[in-house]
């Protein structure tokens, strides 16, 4: 387990912990108060990358679902992609206590290209 100080004051693996707490949102915080970090900007930009995909997955959905007669197929596909974002947001959360830099596909080679400073 990471102990290491981040630039915010907190442990690297509560900082990297707190990015995904309310998805994109803290990721972004985060992401824009560390400075040095890797770690936690990795966390950081994995929580932007992953949260904000799934955020406009779920619009996206949401507007598809007021077609008549297949609103049902995506209201179901909505719940699957919530469900799956639920999991992968307590996934996340205990990778990063852990000190683990747990890479989702895609977002998470992103996150790390974009990490760097």
């Amino acid at each position: 387990m990471s102990t290491s100080k981040s630039s915010t004051g907190l442990e690297s693996n509560i900082a990297g912990l707190l990015s995904y707490l309310v998805g994109w949102i803290t990721g972004l915080v985060f992401f824009l108060i560390e400075k040095d970090d890797e770690s936690v900007r990795f966390h950081a930009m994995q929580s932007i990358l992953f949260f904000g995909a799934v955020s406009v997955i779920q619009i996206l959905l949401a507007i598809l679902g007021v077609i008549p007669g297949v609103w049902l197929v995506f209201s179901i596909i909505g719940w699957l992609v919530w469900l799956f974002a639920v999991v992968m947001w307590i996934v996340f959360m205990v990778k990063a206590y852990q000190g683990e830099r747990f890479k989702f596909p895609v977002t998470g080679d992103l996150a790390e290209k974009y990490s760097k400073k």
